[in-house]
């Protein structure tokens, strides 16, 4: 009979930690969704749909130090900025909580002043879960070197 516990003492608390891996494994894949559909809104140039669904304290730190906010992200899109692709790639999601923090890079290409560009930044995204569900509060882009 001891062995039998002893056994299942190891599976019982497997089974106890499952709950959590698989709603981990879910927020993990709603703010992998968010990241999506914040880049297909910038690329699509749907400043409504920023409006509605950046926190209202969001707040972006450019690659050139400045510190924008949502109202800002918002208007420039409104005022014609443009980009062809606006893509994040080797996104990496960290949980802590209520709180979680993504890495990776985004691309985007686009024209400035009708000269094509194409550029890449190492991207900090700051999310926070509230009652309707995982929101970006925060972001942080650094410029990468031109290979």
């Amino acid at each position: 009979m001891p062995h039998r516990f002893v056994l299942s003492l190891p599976i019982a608390a497997l089974l106890a930690c499952l709950p959590a891996f698989a709603s981990d494994a879910d927020d993990v894949k709603a703010i992998l969704q968010a990241e999506t559909e914040i880049c297909a809104a910038f690329e699509r140039e749907d400043a409504q749909w920023l409006e509605q669904h950046l926190d209202p304290t969001f707040t972006l730190t450019s690659s050139t130090g400045k510190v924008t906010t949502r109202a800002d992200e918002v208007a420039d899109l409104r005022r014609g900025t443009r980009y062809d692709v606006f893509r994040n790639r080797d996104t990496v999601v960290r949980l802590y909580g209520d709180a979680a923090v993504t890495t990776g890079i985004t691309r985007v290409e686009g024209k400035s002043d009708g000269k094509p560009y194409s550029l890449d930044f190492q991207f900090t995204d700051t999310y926070v879960r509230k009652p309707e569900g995982w929101v970006i509060v925060a972001s942080h882009a650094s410029r990468l070197p031109v290979k």
